[in-house]
């Protein structure tokens, strides 16, 4: 008669406990297999897959500092990396659509969106200021909402020619602009119970790096490589302001003109946007022209409702203006102090800053000159 055997009578292995004979509690071959993205399906999956192979880019790029960067990323990395790109449309590199727009959570799902309940889905060395900084950039775009909301308002009203309701909308516009100032103002206040403080040292000495980019960055003057996909090194900027969509929104609207040099950026910059996104600032530049319509009709109310959003636009620029001389440009010149002094010390935040972003922005542009060139700029279509 045969005898069943139960569970406890069974031989004795080490099987089920993932123990190898050959290496004992030492997993064997670690390494994964190449990621696997077919079975990311909709737009919100793949923007979040972006955001995390591009925090860990950053973090392999950039982990060694400007004197020890990588010249390529491996292609267990760099492929999904770069597949998932393709499909949405946007670079393989950390943008602001990324770090951003599609980096936050509630804390409790049923509460505000506030600066308490909000916090990070990912995160980059640099502590709380890391929060802050982008925890602030995404009120900013959320206060812009009315005004994003009221530009069909404003482009339908000039083709109908209804000046009550351009008149009505322009005002919507320059309130949100002014709270887009408002919550840029966030950056440095510390009297909400999460502390918004991002300290400049912090921001400029450690941060900065994991944002740059290797184009226009003396760090990496060839590019990276990405393995499997391209043997030649590929080029691109790192995170930049100018990635936002709201002011090439706003200057598309109003009609500002950039000189050259700065147009050209932007423009570049635009690449670096969801393609739907970009697809809606190039089709406001196709509308009639708000300001033409504002001088034409000659409307007190309305011209005084187009200029005020002109003024608004002004203040938001020069109060940004203000913020990265605070957290660039002094941080920049109290580094260079300290190397030139020989004082290079851990203690000082700020002297572990890489030398080459000293005079330009993460996005590679002469930081300075060129946000005083765009203020300038937008000045010009005062009426």
């Amino acid at each position: 008669m045969a005898t069943t055997i139960t569970d406890s009578q069974k031989p004795f292995s080490l099987d089920p406990y993932h123990v190898s004979e050959e290496f004992g509690f030492i997993l064997p071959a670690p390494l994964m297999p190449l990621l696997n993205t077919q079975f990311l399906e909709s737009h919100r999956e793949l923007r979040l897959a972006h955001l995390a192979l591009s925090v860990m880019t950053m973090g392999y790029v950039w982990q060694e500092g400007e004197d020890d960067t990588v010249k390529m990323l491996p292609r267990n990395l760099a492929i999904p990396y770069c597949e998932v790109s393709q499909r949405l449309g946007l670079p393989p590199i950390l943008t602001h659509a990324d770090a951003v727009l599609a980096n936050w959570k509630k804390r409790d799902p049923q509460g505000l969106f506030d600066m308490e309940n909000l916090e990070l889905l990912v995160t980059l060395p640099g502590g709380d200021s890391v929060r802050g900084f982008f925890m602030v950039t995404l009120l900013v775009e959320l206060a812009a909402v009315p005004a994003i909301k009221s530009i069909p308002l404003v482009i339908n009203g000039v083709q109908c020619s209804d000046v009550e309701t351009v008149t009505r909308a322009l005002e919507e516009f320059s309130q949100a602009m002014q709270g887009m100032t408002d919550a840029l103002k966030l950056m440095h206040d510390v009297s909400y119970v999460v502390p918004v403080y991002v300290k400049p040292e912090v921001f400029y000495g450690i941060m900065r790096i994991y944002l740059s980019g290797w184009k226009d960055n003396s760090s990496m003057p060839a590019g990276l490589v990405y393995e499997g996909v391209q043997a030649e090194p590929m080029e691109y900027s790192g995170g930049s302001a100018a990635q936002s969509s709201l002011l090439h929104c706003f200057d598309e609207l109003l009609g500002v003109k950039h000189e050259a040099k700065s147009g050209a950026f932007l423009t570049r910059m635009r690449n670096y946007m969801p393609p739907s996104h970009k697809r809606l600032i190039q089709d406001i530049s196709l509308q009639p022209s708000l300001r033409g319509f504002v001088q034409q009709q000659a409307c007190e109310p309305l011209t005084a409702s187009f200029q005020l959003c002109v003024t608004k636009l002004l203040a938001l620029r020069s109060y940004h203006i203000n913020v990265v001389s605070r957290f660039i440009t002094v941080p920049a010149a109290r580094a260079r102090q300290l190397r030139n002094q020989g004082n290079i010390s851990q203690e000082e935040t700020v002297s572990r800053a890489p030398t080459a972003l000293e005079e330009t922005g993460t996005g590679g542009s002469g930081i300075m000159s060129f946000l005083k060139t765009v203020r300038d700029r937008t000045r010009d279509v005062s009426i």
